[in-house]
């Protein structure tokens, strides 16, 4: 079993134009698939990966009902596919809007700090972080440098702040927030003073240099923030369509300093456990 934690898809009738301009904001960067749901099942199929999970972005507030009925239909139509739902930090009535994404049966929410020009620890994520925390609703957010922005708008001491903080507020006893990109795309040293150990889970996304990923990290890397952060908050994820899935997966797997049951753990069971 193998669930791909952190991937992207478009409708049909903008995957193609979505991904060029994606491409063109972050030269050198690849993409493996079309950004289609289809071309997202071909590369599962070929992979061996039985689900993956589709991380929708909302980049301007106004969006939500677009994104989320696209996620809806993905949840209902697709046994092998689960996809969170967006929400913009200025979209009103955050509650309200959590809430129905929790009634109509969504596992989650995805943020991306630099899409939406917005620091982690901004006061309106920090309403969504914690109302997540307090209804049950695992967040994943992008971290570290993004290829297409100047500015981090999640680095690791302000991503340390925010998770003690909504932790508290929260009241949250499991962890339920999710740092993408082995914690921090570029941040490696920051990322191992600030939140290896702590009350979250890290996916390994963008974490093999030597698959050709935006990343400064590769193998010794990965085994040690699995090893500092503990098998048990970390997920295997591999940000399709800008990794290749079969890859990802296989190289993953091929890692000497990490046991059957470790992997097993990052694989699928941690990811079954936020999913139930």
């Amino acid at each position: 079993m193998v669930i791909d934690f952190h991937t992207h898809v478009y409708p049909d009738k903008i995957a193609e134009k979505t991904i060029e301009k994606l491409k063109a904001s972050a030269p050198g960067v690849k993409v493996y698939t079309k950004g289609t749901l289809e071309s997202l099942r071909e590369s599962m199929k070929n992979s061996d990966i039985d689900k993956s999970v589709i991380l929708p972005v909302a980049t301007r507030a106004g969006q939500f009902d677009t994104i989320n009925r696209f996620a809806q239909h993905i949840n209902n139509k697709y046994d092998d596919l689960i996809s969170f739902g967006g929400i913009h930090p200025l979209d009103e009535n955050p509650e309200e809007k959590l809430l129905q994404l929790k009634q109509n049966g969504f596992k989650g929410v995805k943020i991306h700090p630099d899409y939406t020009g917005t620091f982690i620890d901004d006061e309106h994520y920090i309403t969504i972080l914690t109302l997540c925390g307090k209804i049950g609703l695992t967040v994943v957010t992008h971290a570290g440098v993004d290829p297409a922005f100047d500015v981090v708008h999640c680095p690791p001491e302000k991503a340390r702040n925010v998770l003690e903080r909504v932790n508290k507020e929260s009241s949250a006893k499991e962890p339920f927030i999710v740092f993408a990109h082995l914690g921090g795309i570029y941040s490696k040293e920051d990322v191992a003073k600030y939140l290896l150990g702590s009350n979250c889970y890290i996916d390994i996304s963008c974490s093999f240099a030597s698959l050709g990923s935006w990343c400064d990290t590769d193998d010794e890397d990965v085994i040690r923030v699995i090893k500092a952060h503990g098998a048990e908050k970390i997920l295997f994820a591999t940000d399709s369509p800008w990794n290749d899935q079969r890859s990802y997966a296989e190289h993953f797997k091929a890692l000497d300093g990490i046991s059957d049951e470790e992997k097993q753990l990052i694989l699928y069971k941690n990811a079954q456990k936020l999913l139930s």
